[in-house]
């Protein structure tokens, strides 16, 4: 038998780390390439992850509520003997006579063929490069500089040694057999969230030996510089019982006392992006916002109608479609809203397509899908479109994909009884319309005050590419639309 690891690969596009939100397997269950193992949140979805071979679960490394960082592996399998990817890791079991025995791994890795690179959950592959870092080589293999010198041992992630091979010679210290910490003057080479790490733990960087590929200081680096700072290093090192490494300890939140006057949250994921991207598009794009209030009775009553139509029997017909359908007839008479501000190139992008984004409150945070080519699609698959896209959201299901490369965004506050508000723009676009409570309430019509059906439309732009004229005639085509739906027709 091999014991085969499954690494946390990068699910979106350049993201660092992901949270382990389920496992759907254990220990001892049996697998098969392409079974989902476990679910995970990155920084811009929940997204469900397929183990690529088949086997027998050997050992889950990380458990719920733990964030990992892209590259670590998070499950070993069990696999038969010569069922190995050369794209995989696969490691050799330990034999019943050394059973601490290093397990030995190539030192160096050969560079990707060029063209098409094999994509793990179907959400794109990086382009950058098309070289793989070299893996890390165990005690007992050479190294991979070519001096044939032994490669030092790769400590394991609860802070104890990995054990040597039994025919290796002992080092005689430390400093020997370490990689040495970043020269002075060097900005030492780590992620984002070990560098904050390190900052909360009081650690400087320059004085962490990495133990990285590539001399990048690891989250285990900063914890056993931390622990070195606290205490001083036991004079025997205990060996690993598993191949395996270990996870970091994380530490269990207490539970929250009745008389407790707060509760911290930690901002991760979803809820951490979403709050850098909109602190980002408030105090980079000029935001002008206007308002509008109209009577919506006509296309009320078209909704009942559509309803009882029998080519849309099926189909989920509410307000909310007529809307982003007249958005579709406003940006089609005023196409230059349809556009983004490219800042490096100082250019105006104007975008002959529409992704139609619908801003959704999930569980996990805000969220805004959009709908690929909107522009395109008849009322019908509009209407399809926009269910799937709401029963997607609201399960925690959406790709990165699906929030990608949005144009324009419709948010409905009116779902919560809100009038209207201001809101921000998604980042990389020019445009967001906010969508007021639909409430019967006095209007003149026709020269007599009677109920009507009255709504709040709020439309923000970017005054960097829209200007008021721009914006304003886009927002009362929008009303007009809604206002007499005939136009729907009469304008497409």
């Amino acid at each position: 038998m091999t014991i085969r690891e499954f690494k946390m690969p990068d699910v979106g596009e350049g993201l660092t780390e992901a949270e382990i939100l389920k496992w759907y397997v254990q220990p001892g269950d049996t697998v098969t390439d392409g079974q989902v193992v476990c679910e995970v949140e990155t920084a811009k979805a929940a997204v469900e992850l397929p183990i690529p071979f088949d086997g027998v679960v050997h050992a889950l490394l990380f458990e719920e509520g733990v964030t990992v960082d892209v590259g670590q592996v998070i499950i070993s399998v069990e696999t038969a003997p010569g069922a190995g990817d050369a794209a995989e890791t696969a490691v050799a079991a330990p034999a019943e006579a050394a059973p601490a025995a290093a397990v030995a791994v190539a030192a160096e890795e050969e560079p990707a063929a060029e063209g098409r690179q094999p994509v793990l959950v179907g959400y794109g592959v990086s382009t950058a490069s098309t070289k793989r870092r070299p893996r890390k080589a165990a005690a007992g293999t050479p190294a991979a500089n070519g001096t044939g010198a032994p490669a030092p041992a790769v400590a394991a992630r609860n802070g104890s040694a990995a054990p040597a091979a039994a025919a290796a010679p002992v080092a005689p210290a430390a400093p020997a057999v370490a990689v040495p910490a970043q020269p002075d003057g060097e900005r030492p080479l780590a992620k984002p969230p070990v560098r904050k790490l390190a900052k909360d733990l009081g650690i400087d960087l320059a004085s962490v030996v990495p133990t990285g590929d590539g001399g990048i200081v690891t989250r285990e680096d900063v914890h056993a510089a931390a622990a070195a700072a606290i205490a001083p290093a036991p004079a025997v090192v205990v060996p690993a019982p598993a191949a395996a490494e270990a996870p970091v300890p994380v530490p269990v939140p207490q539970a929250v006392e009745a008389s407790a006057r707060e509760t911290r949250i930690p901002v991760k994921g979803v809820r951490k992006v979403t709050a850098q991207a909109m602190v980002n598009s408030a105090f980079t794009a000029p935001h002008v916002t206007e308002f509008i209030t109209l009577d919506v009775t006509r296309t009320m009553k078209l909704v009942q109608e559509l309803k009882e139509d029998p080519d849309l029997q099926g189909l989920r017909i509410n307000p909310l479609l007529l809307i982003a359908k007249a958005v579709l007839v406003a940006i089609r008479r005023n196409p230059d809203v349809n556009a983004s501000w490219d800042e490096a190139a100082q250019e105006i992008v104007l975008k002959h397509y529409v992704n139609l984004g619908i801003a959704a409150a999930t569980p996990r945070g805000l969220i805004v899908p959009n709908i690929k080519d909107a522009h395109a699609k008849t009322l019908g698959e509009l209407s399809t479109a926009l269910s799937e896209l709401v029963a997607t959201a609201r399960d925690g299901k959406t790709s990165p994909a699906d929030m990608q490369n949005g144009t324009i965004t419709i948010t409905n506050v009116g779902v919560f009884g809100v009038d209207t508000g201001t809101p921000i723009l998604n980042p990389g676009e020019s445009a967001i319309l906010a969508v007021g409570a639909i409430k019967l309430q006095p209007w003149v019509h026709k020269g007599k005050v009677k109920a009507r059906q009255v709504t709040t439309l709020a439309l923000s732009f970017d005054h960097r590419l829209i200007d008021g004229e721009l914006g304003s005639r886009f927002l009362a085509d929008i009303a007009a639309v809604l206002e007499h739906p005939r136009r729907l027709i009469t304008w497409s």
